[in-house]
């Protein structure tokens, strides 16, 4: 499956944005759909997991309690509801699918998007 991520910009401390993922080439429904991220000179950092149906969702601890993940079947889209970003949510988010795998391991999703620069500045 190809994605396209977007919604990434600049945005103050405390603010919220709203990433998107869009899916095509493939049966949407049917992937585990995960976001990413990487900060320069960091490690690709898990963020969220949904499940096919979207029943499920499980969070990284950095940022529990402050982003959602959802998703809509019908538009092949997965989103990503960004608040109270801080400085040190400013990294590439990546969008991913997967199946068959519910976690946080980047290895276990086959297909990337291009990734969204976020940047939260103090």
């Amino acid at each position: 499956v190809q994605l396209q991520a977007s919604g990434g910009g600049l945005v103050q401390t405390g603010g919220s944005r709203e990433l998107f993922c869009v899916a095509s080439g493939g049966t949407f429904s049917a992937y585990f759909m995960a976001w990413f991220r990487q900060a320069p000179g960091k490690d690709r950092e898990f963020v969220p997991t949904i499940s096919p149906s979207g029943s499920s969702t499980l969070y990284g601890d950095s940022v529990m309690g402050r982003f959602t993940t959802s998703r809509d079947n019908a538009k092949d889209t997965v989103y990503l509801q960004m608040n109270n970003l801080k400085p040190g949510d400013t990294a590439v988010y990546y969008c991913a699918a997967g199946r068959g795998y519910f976690g946080s391991s980047p290895d276990k999703y086959n297909d990337w998007g291009q990734g969204t620069l976020v940047t939260v500045s103090s």
